[in-house]
């Protein structure tokens, strides 16, 4: 049996020898934050998670996947962490109520520390955990008032999935009104693309609800909310949202 230390140490092997530095370069400038890549393809990842993941299946149970989360997110660079959210992932059917709160340690003590983690992570994992065990949906709300701009994006962005499929509507738009105060561009960009999910299932519900805010929202929100209604009704928008 491989042990979370075996694994953490081949898929630091596997990302090394597929480094590109010059892609590593042109991916850390695409951050407003300071990140480190090794240059490794998407599909590249992917593939590496599923191949490790297959050394584990038959003897792991989401316990070691979660001690493999702990040694890789400790890592700089973001092939590392996206290789253990992928195959955490991957043991969702056996996701434990402890998950929860391992997961905002990881956020608040920035092992999650760049958009991009805090999102490939989180849509997936966090989305599974949350369908699996509704009465932590009530507990995330809480996540929105922590210091961590990580733990308050989390508290979106983990509703991305469930929002698209008009899962949790209610509790979504209601984490999504507590977070117009927040001055945070991250967090506005992660709203906003909450509520476009939300509007796919029900968007007369979310005109309603940019309507009844309209001043109080951030226009980044707002334009990132509005991008799949037809030109004339997201200028609209626009126009009834404005402070008067």
């Amino acid at each position: 049996m491989f042990s979370p230390v075996d694994i953490a140490r081949k898929a630091r092997a596997a990302l090394k020898a597929k480094a590109d530095p010059a892609r590593a370069r042109g991916a850390e400038r695409y951050f407003k934050e300071a990140v480190k890549c090794y240059g490794v393809r998407a599909p590249e990842i992917h593939a590496l998670a599923a191949e490790l993941y297959g050394l584990t299946k038959a003897d792991w149970t989401a316990a070691e996947a979660v001690g493999l989360c702990d040694i890789l997110f400790a890592d700089a660079e973001l092939e590392a962490k996206a290789v253990g959210g992928l195959i955490l992932c991957r043991f969702k059917k056996a996701y434990t109520p402890a998950l929860f709160s391992k997961v905002k340690s990881w956020l608040a003590a920035d092992r999650l520390d760049n958009w991009a983690s805090v999102d490939g992570f989180c849509t997936d994992a966090m989305g599974a955990f949350l369908r699996r065990y509704p009465a932590f949906v009530e507990k995330i709300k809480a996540w929105t008032f922590h210091r961590n701009r990580w733990v308050k994006r989390a508290s979106l962005v983990s509703f991305i999935k469930l929002a698209r499929k008009g899962e949790f509507l209610p509790t979504i738009y209601e984490i999504s009104e507590s977070v117009f105060p927040i001055d945070d561009d991250l967090i506005h960009k992660a709203n906003g693309w909450l509520l476009r999910e939300a509007g796919k299932t029900d968007p007369g519900r979310l005109e309603r609800f940019l309507l009844a805010h309209g001043p109080a929202i951030p226009r980044t929100t707002l334009r990132y909310a509005i991008e799949r209604f037809p030109e004339p009704k997201r200028k609209a928008l626009l126009r009834d949202t404005r402070q008067r």
